[in-house]
């Protein structure tokens, strides 16, 4: 890894985790001042998140992977995978609709209805998101071109980082209430397609040599995509086994319906 003197933009997603950290912490100290309390689990989780965030954003390691592809794709699986699940598993929502004061929470429910959040919530949309992004980068010049434009470079690691929050809430539908009702079946071939699609672009990537024009010799991309094949698949079982976890953790007189209720 070589050297790289930050400049005080690269900081800033580093400083943007830190701050949305310190405003979690905070609304979930004031939660567990009163009777309705607030889980620590939920806190470990966001912690967990954030600091497999601010890993990855850090400047010289983001440097270090903006010219190397495993180190993209290792960033990636942080970012786009690992980090979101430990966040979503951490409440935001609930906490921030608990902590706000009644009219400003019922607007953030009110937004949260509206169609276009209803719409990328659904768990076919946010796999169009967040795997369809994937491909959509790395078999067009897209990757290429963000080699050589820092705003694009910073659009696409927001885009695997809320690509990847989406799906993961859409998937668990947990503990965040969802705003659809859908089965247990439904959401597990959501993520078995999501499983198989991300595999095929392992494969891909691997056998025909994409991205292209990059400067990559085939030896980094081959070593990137088998990273991508392997990493996201141990990512996305983790996800199943999380989802049937919550699944089993449900009274056993909810599961029937949960297992074959329809939106």
């Amino acid at each position: 890894m070589h050297s790289h003197q930050a400049a005080p933009l690269d900081w800033l997603p580093f400083l943007l985790v830190v701050l949305v950290t310190f405003e979690y912490l905070a609304a979930a100290w004031l939660q567990r001042a009163t009777s309705a309390g607030w889980s620590l689990w939920r806190c470990g989780f966001f912690l967990l998140g954030s600091a497999l965030l601010a890993i990855a954003f850090w400047p010289s390691l983001m440097h270090w992977a903006h010219g190397d592809l495993v180190g993209h794709m290792t960033l990636h699986l942080l970012i786009g995978m690992l980090a979101p699940l430990a966040w979503v598993l951490a409440a935001p929502v609930t906490l921030l609709l608990r902590t706000l004061p009644r009219m400003w929470a019922k607007a953030v429910v009110a937004l949260l209805h509206r169609r276009f959040l209803r719409f990328v919530t659904h768990p076919i949309t946010a796999l169009l998101l967040n795997i369809g992004g994937m491909y959509v980068l790395y078999l067009t010049p897209l990757y290429a071109l963000s080699l050589h434009n820092t705003v694009l470079h910073y659009a696409i690691h927001l885009h695997f980082l809320l690509a990847g929050y989406l799906f993961c809430w859409s998937i668990l539908a947990a503990p965040d209430a969802s705003m659809h009702r859908l089965s247990l079946r439904f959401r597990l071939g959501v993520l078995f397609a999501s499983i198989a699609t991300h595999s095929l672009l392992g494969k891909l990537m691997y056998a025909e040599g994409f991205p292209r024009g990059t400067g990559h010799g085939l030896d980094e991309i081959q070593a990137a995509a088998q990273l991508m094949y392997y990493g996201g698949d141990l990512a996305e079982m983790l996800l199943a086994v999380v989802l049937l976890t919550l699944w089993l953790r449900r009274p056993v007189e909810r599961r029937e319906r949960l297992f074959f209720a329809v939106d």
